[in-house]
């Protein structure tokens, strides 16, 4: 065989240039086209190209789009998201293929309309169609085919119910697409409008699709307008939205809940009560609770998140008390502190005509606030003057005294009968604890957009807080006598205590009880010894040696093991991680994977139907972003996504798990992580990819446990035992398993 040798001085399979991309390019009736597509030239002159290798005519009313499932147009804006191998497609421009749909639905023909309807909403998710659509008054279109269509059709609904039903099904499905790019304005739409929209929630309630769209619309409108809001919550009640919780449909649910959440929290303050009050009402909380959270079915995100919203707009109504003090004056609030003195100590009332008597009241009183635990033994609603906790912390003192009246006479009697100074202030406690528990349950702040941390035990009471609290009061007094703590040095003791206790209820939590009963029996096997066996546990294993040796060794294979985090946030970059798509308008399951090259040198992204179980393979993936073009990794309110206001994008859990990567002069690709470990996993790769120091608290966590197990297995006494340099060989399986025990 011949061999060539290349000339001298030349290259030899020289990579194309960096502005040329290699792609297919499909036109209907004919065999693709290979071609080299030169990214400097004008889109334009690329398409009259194509155009006049196929002899058509007219170039200006062809486009070029992605042949994927997305179909989405290419423009000069995204044109640079092209990557070699793509397959394109010829086809009509998206001005063109507008005008042709915005006839075409108006066709007078069932079929054809019901066919142009469901062309609309698959192209509607294109931004650059929608844009066009929306420019020839589509929208307007859209609206009035849904305000006149029950009744233009109520003849044919009849006989063509299913036609009717999939045409209004997908007339909708297109309304939400072509809303959902922003490009025009929530508050343009009628009243006749939401009316018709509303009616949907009862009328259909059979049709899934039409149920579920008309269930997104309305919390749209809800979420992005005032005037809306307002509009909507004179059309749709409480009680025509609490059946379709009781269905089967768990995303029927998730949406209807989602309305709840976006009425809840676009009311105005002093509206917000009254609808908790129909809630209650409603008996909201018992039907979630029974045909959500304990159904025979697991719950998904979606429906976590929204559960979560609930569980924080439910709790931030307290947010009004907490930041209310307590006026001094006021007879009404002095009575609650008279109440708690009765029922601790039973007073029967004395004659008051007397200065002798009024004299002897006012010292017995006197004597049982300072029994109560109060810092003011004179006039104690001075204690309550401090926001937070506010007069929440009174609330709960009265509701423990009256509906826990047992332990709560148990534990006033118990501290004010010590003798050893060892008391535990029961009210000055219950004003520290309540503060405490504010901010473990976070009230007053936003809902994260991202977080599914509800907790079940929540939705098992109408007065979940209340009872929250009288578990933890209960809590405290134990792990105060456990403790041996003084009512002396009273702050010095509740900061010791009450670190303590928070320790307790979080670890608790995290376990994530199904009743306030579990909750209460978690905390039993969470004493105070347990918990310094745990403390001790975790010191042992972080343990650091602080002798000079010590040091020495540490810096000296300090710089192994960093290699070793690093190579392991490499792997794990390379395995990929699926993040959901936000949206400030409407929550949906939209996600996108992406994933690091095995060779490190690209990263492969790009969007996913589904949330998928395992890894991504790269050639799913279309987009490509080469780890040398990246610029800079920005995290928090540094990110361009995160500089957008949304309705609940500001928030302090958002901006934690927010981080960019900037390539090219204005080129950007935006993530919100799904929990804190993936942000420190991603954050950490791209830095060292980029050659810089990871700096996140898993990995100085990560270092420091391999720095102290790496010393440990140093420090061992290894003296005439041979360590192998390969693991031991796994032995062969049995001949059978007959000497399995099933202990069951």
């Amino acid at each position: 065989c011949p061999v060539v040798l290349a000339p001298k001085n030349s290259s030899v399979a020289m990579p194309p240039p960096a502005d040329i991309v290699k792609v297919a390019i499909e036109w209907p009736g004919a065999f693709p086209k290979l071609m080299e597509i030169d990214q400097k030239k004008p889109l334009s002159s690329i398409i009259k190209e194509v155009c006049d290798g196929w002899s058509l005519a007219n170039h200006d009313q062809f486009a070029l789009q992605h042949a994927d499932s997305s179909n989405f147009y290419i423009t000069e804006k995204n044109r640079n998201e092209i990557k070699n191998g793509a397959i394109l497609r010829l086809t009509t421009s998206p001005a063109q293929n507008a005008q042709q749909l915005h006839e075409r639905i108006q066709s007078s023909s069932m079929d054809a309309k019901l066919e142009a309807l469901k062309d609309l909403a698959n192209y509607s998710r294109d931004v650059t169609f929608a844009q066009e659509f929306i420019n020839l008054d589509g929208i307007s279109l859209l609206t009035q085919m849904v305000e006149s269509g029950t009744e233009r059709y109520q003849k044919l609904q009849k006989i063509m119910k299913p036609c009717f039903g999939d045409m209004l099904s997908f007339t909708l499905t297109a309304f939400v697409e072509l809303m959902d790019h922003g490009i025009v304005s929530w508050d343009t739409f009628s009243v006749a409008f939401i009316k018709k929209i509303a009616s949907y929630v009862n009328k259909f309630a059979s049709d899934i699709s039409i149920l579920q769209r008309s269930l997104a619309i309305l919390e749209s409108m809800v979420l992005n307008s005032h005037d809306l809001y307002q509009k909507v919550a004179q059309e749709i009640t409480i009680g025509q939205l609490i059946p379709h919780l009781q269905g089967t449909d768990q995303e029927i649910q998730t949406y209807t809940i989602a309305v709840i959440n976006a009425l809840f929290l676009k009311a105005p303050d002093d509206k917000r009560q009254e609808m908790a009050n129909i809630l209650a009402q409603k008996q909201l909380r018992s039907i979630i609770l029974t045909h959500v959270i304990r159904a025979q079915r697991a719950i998904n995100n979606e429906m976590a998140h929204q559960l979560y919203v609930l569980q924080v707009l439910t709790f931030n109504l307290l947010e009004d008390r907490m930041m209310t003090k307590m006026d001094p004056q006021d007879q009404a609030q002095r009575d609650i502190i008279f109440e708690l003195r009765r029922i601790a100590f039973d007073a029967e009332s004395e004659p008051n005509n007397s200065s002798g008597s009024m004299e002897k009241r006012k010292s017995m009183y006197t004597r049982d606030y300072k029994k109560l635990g109060f810092i003011n033994h004179v006039n104690p609603a001075m204690d309550f003057t401090q926001t937070p906790p506010g007069m929440l912390a009174l609330d709960n003192m009265l509701y423990f005294a009256k509906h826990h009246q047992d332990a709560y006479i148990r534990i006033v009697l118990e501290n004010s009968s010590r003798e050893d100074k060892h008391e535990c202030p029961f009210g000055r406690s219950s004003i520290e604890l309540t503060k405490m528990l504010c901010e473990i349950l976070k009230v007053g702040e936003l809902p994260s957009e991202t977080c599914n941390d509800f907790h079940p035990m929540f939705f098992t009471h109408d007065r979940s807080f209340e009872e929250f609290f009288c578990i933890c009061i209960q809590l405290l007094n134990k792990t105060w006598k456990e403790m041996r703590a003084t009512s002396e040095d009273f702050n010095k003791a509740r900061k010791r205590v009450m670190q303590v206790v928070k320790e307790q209820i979080m670890r608790a939590l995290t376990t994530k009880p199904s009743s306030l009963d579990q909750f209460k029996s978690k905390l039993q096997n969470l004493s105070y010894t347990e918990i310094l066996k745990i403390r001790q546990s975790e010191r042992m294993n972080q343990e650091d040696f602080q002798s000079r040796p010590i040091l020495e060794l540490k810096e000296k294979i300090q710089p192994e093991i960093l290699e070793l985090i690093k190579q392991q946030r490499l792997n794990r970059l390379v395995e990929g991680t699926c993040f959901r798509k936000l949206n400030s308008r409407r929550r949906q399951d939209k996600f996108w994977y992406c994933r690091l090259s095995p060779n490190h040198k690209v990263l492969h992204y790009g969007d996913l139907e589904e949330s998928p179980q395992g890894e991504v393979p790269h050639d799913s993936l279309q987009d490509k972003l080469p780890v040398a073009d990246i610029k800079a990794i920005v995290t928090g309110k540094d990110c361009p996504h995160m500089k957008e206001k949304g309705a609940l994008k500001q928030n302090k859990e958002v901006l934690e798990l927010a981080f960019s990567i900037l390539y090219d002069s204005s080129g950007q690709l935006n993530f919100i992580a799904p929990d804190k470990h993936e942000y420190c996993v991603w954050t950490d790769g791209l830095n060292a990819l980029l050659g810089k120091d990871m700096l996140s608290d898993l990995t100085r966590n990560d270092l420091d446990t391999l720095l102290s197990m790496e010393i440990k297995l140093r420090l061992l006494d290894l003296e005439n035992i041979q360590i192998p340099d390969a693991p031991p060989p796994i032995p062969k399986e049995p001949s059978n398993y007959d000497f399995v025990y099933d202990c069951n």
